[in-house]
């Protein structure tokens, strides 16, 4: 018989002040996600959107504020409690083991006793190009597999909440849209909040109900999707496109 899956837990920040030492890369940041809901993280390079997930994963210096997990207060829990809590991170690098097979990653992944319904086969339905290459080494995966991989690997330890650091980045647009697909399934079928950092912010609207925007570490824009995918000169001017002067033009 399956184990049952885990249940979808919303989360919540509040007041959050954080960064690396004495430097404060968040300030004042409250957000809240209900459970089994979609939030894009938006916003330029460098407004602390990757330091949003990792406070969360209690990988920096948190010096004010509060997260909680359902019930559960995080703060102040080490990283691999609050992953033993439920959640779940897809970090920017992949960070997979790259001497390892596919299926060995996804075996080391695996969290004995959590109960949820991941399990390695689960994983290459969602990814069948994985399935193909389960006896591969990391080092031999195309970097799409390699994504795949991490998002599969972060799923075995049958998590309530996924963090995703900019999924899509540096993946040919073939692939950009096997990944896509593979998150918007997730979305509409399991029992997962999900927090989406991405700097392809349409496609991120398109598979997020909700978005915030960061800009210097602060929320500037918080509001349903659907809203900015409306609005092309609203999200441009969130998201910097406009009044950055000529240099801004010259890199586009």
């Amino acid at each position: 018989m399956s184990a049952p899956a885990v249940a979808a837990l919303g989360i919540a920040l509040k007041g959050i002040r954080a960064g690396y030492g004495d430097t404060v890369v968040l300030e004042d940041v409250s957000l809240a996600v209900k459970p089994r809901g979609t939030l894009a993280l938006l916003g330029r390079n460098g407004v602390g959107k990757t330091t949003l997930l990792a406070t969360i994963m209690g990988h920096t210096n948190l010096q004010a504020g509060a997260i909680r997990l359902g019930e559960r207060e995080m703060a102040g829990l080490e990283p691999y409690r609050r992953a033993r809590l439920g959640i779940g991170w897809v970090p920017q690098e992949r960070e997979i083991f790259r001497s390892l097979t596919v299926a060995e990653n996804l075996a080391i992944a695996a969290r004995p006793g959590r109960l949820g319904r991941w399990s390695a086969a689960r994983v290459y339905d969602f990814f069948p190009s994985l399935a193909e290459r389960r006896r591969h080494r990391g080092n031999e995966l195309s970097g799409g597999e390699q994504q795949m991989l991490a998002i599969g690997r972060a799923l075995m330890g049958n998590p309530a909440v996924l963090l995703m650091d900019e999924p899509l980045e540096g993946l040919a647009p073939v692939i950009v849209d096997v990944v896509l697909k593979g998150i918007d399934r997730l979305r509409r079928e399991e029992d997962l909040t999900l927090l989406l950092v991405e700097q392809h912010a349409r496609l991120a609207l398109a598979v997020c109900e909700r978005a915030i925007v960061l800009d210097r570490g602060k929320i500037v824009h918080e509001g349903a999707s659907r809203d900015l995918l409306a609005s092309p000169e609203r999200l441009a001017a969130l998201m910097g496109a406009e009044g950055r002067g000529a240099a801004a033009k010259t890199r586009r």
